[in-house]
């Protein structure tokens, strides 16, 4: 399957080292040299030139192509990029020719309300827009939890992947094959999907595995409130989390509103703070400005009076989505210096997301990694459409495949099923009688059942061999 990727910046390389991994035909296209040079490094063709003529997209194969991703940073360029890929596409493939998926990312909240009203396809052929901005802010809701997560992922429903290290504390499950180790604590092993160990490949590990301190982990659970048992198990000291906490947010731009009501939607109080007073009169007067649990603060977040005066120190979480990472960093620093427990951030710059850890940061989250697992579900829309690549184990990611009739599994107990061990079902995700959907814990004795949702994990070069087991 041919898939052209437009922009060659990180999110557009990062999506084609993946799809490489997956043994997909790939073209990214640029007209910036320097994103081109960097680019040459990955086994795709690279082609400069403007995304937006239709030479360049002929001489990308636009008629054989069965995808095209607009992943630049103008969301104007985006969509007139789709639309003349489709026209391209559309005119050399001839009238019996597939759909383009076509997949685009969009900052503008206008875009995305068009998407939403079933408006975007008809002017700008776009079949998918993708913002990361709400999938970054679940994962950094998520990730606030504990300082001991390196990483959460939230495949919906109530499920999640979270990423830690074991410890040499971790008594019950160190030195012991996990089937052994399963046996001997209460409600049994919490279900590794992914384990990295320094200087070994990355794996899917089974019940003859043995844990050692230093692996790092990604546990597949359902509900916040399973992560403290998580970590305990796994030798970290958990602390309990309020169930209403108090939340300050550096900056009311659309980035900061956004936190602040995602925070306000779960019961928390939230504090904003703004240094321009245009701004936080405009953010008052919205909406979610006018919510009894929040507070506008005109003043500057680096002010040690003001942060005093409004009790920074007596709020659990702070959170900084600055335009500006570096000033993102010192407003979170500051409030962690001044006695806030827990901090956070939204960064565009994914080195800068590891060197927070190491300064203290409770969690950080880096936006342009949310786009690529956004657009990568998108591209794999032939199955359920969850993905995402862990980032801390390397080699291993999570797709959704759907349980049709023709699966020869379906009806049969997982156990029934001779799965390979190279995969791991992490969760069943199924619709039930009211109309809701759950997730599920993967037993042996659970029943498969057409239409279910399974997230499974496993090295990239075997997606090919999951779909035909699938039926894809």
């Amino acid at each position: 399957m041919r898939i052209i990727i437009g922009g060659a910046g990180r999110v557009g390389t990062d999506m084609a080292r993946a799809l490489r991994a997956e043994d997909m035909d790939v073209v990214l296209v640029d007209s910036d040299s320097r994103a081109v040079k960097n680019a040459q490094n990955l086994d795709v063709l690279v082609i400069h030139g403007d995304l937006t003529t239709r030479e360049k997209l002929y001489e990308a194969g636009i008629g054989e192509a069965s995808v095209f991703v607009a992943a630049t940073n103008s969301d104007e360029r985006n969509l007139l990029a789709c639309a003349l890929a489709d026209h391209a596409h559309n005119e050399l493939a001839g009238p019996k020719a597939k759909p383009l998926l076509s997949i685009c990312r969009v900052r503008n909240m206008n875009y995305i309300n068009e998407q939403n009203d079933g408006k975007l396809q008809a002017w700008a052929k776009v079949n998918h827009v993708v913002n990361p901005l709400e999938g970054a802010i679940r994962r950094l809701h998520s990730g606030l939890r504990s300082s001991a997560i390196e990483e959460v992922v939230p495949f919906g429903h109530d499920a999640f992947i979270i990423e830690l290290d074991v410890t040499a504390e971790a008594s019950q499950v160190v030195f012991q094959k996990l089937g052994e180790a399963s046996q001997k604590i209460e409600g049994g092993m919490p279900l590794i999907v992914g384990l990295k160990r320094e200087g070994e490949k990355s794996l899917v590990p089974d019940g003859d595995f043995m844990l050692m301190p230093n692996d790092r982990i990604a546990v597949a659970t359902t509900g916040l409130s399973s992560f403290n048992r998580i970590l305990n198990i796994f030798g970290h000291e958990a602390t309990d989390f309020p169930a209403q906490p108090r939340v300050a947010v550096i900056g009311a731009n659309k980035i900061g509103q956004r936190i602040a009501d995602d925070w306000l939607e779960s019961g928390a109080s939230v504090t904003v703070i703004e240094r321009d007073l245009q701004v936080a009169n405009s953010f008052s007067g919205t909406n979610i400005g006018s919510h009894p649990n929040l507070e506008v603060i005109h003043g500057d977040h680096l002010d040690r009076d003001i942060l005093t005066e409004i009790g920074i120190s007596e709020h659990h979480i702070a959170i900084a989505a600055l335009e500006d990472d570096l000033a993102s960093i010192a407003a979170a620093l500051l409030a962690s210096d001044m006695g806030v427990q827990r901090t956070g951030l939204l960064l565009y710059d994914a080195d800068l997301v590891k060197v927070t850890q190491r300064m203290g940061i409770t969690f950080a989250v880096d936006r342009k990694r949310v786009a690529v697992d956004n657009m990568l579900a998108q591209i794999h829309t032939k199955t359920a459409g969850g993905y995402a690549i862990l980032s801390n184990i390397p080699n291993i990611i999570g797709v959704s495949m759907l349980v049709s009739e023709q699966a020869r599994f379906a009806g049969k107990r997982i156990l029934e099923a001779s799965f390979p061990e190279w995969m791991r079902i992490a969760f069943i995700q199924r619709q039930n009688t009211n109309g809701t959907w759950e997730s599920l814990r993967p037993s042996p004795d659970k029943t498969l059942l057409v239409d279910d949702r399974l997230i499974i994990f496993c090295s990239p070069e075997r997606v090919a061999d999951l779909e035909k087991r699938f039926k894809v």
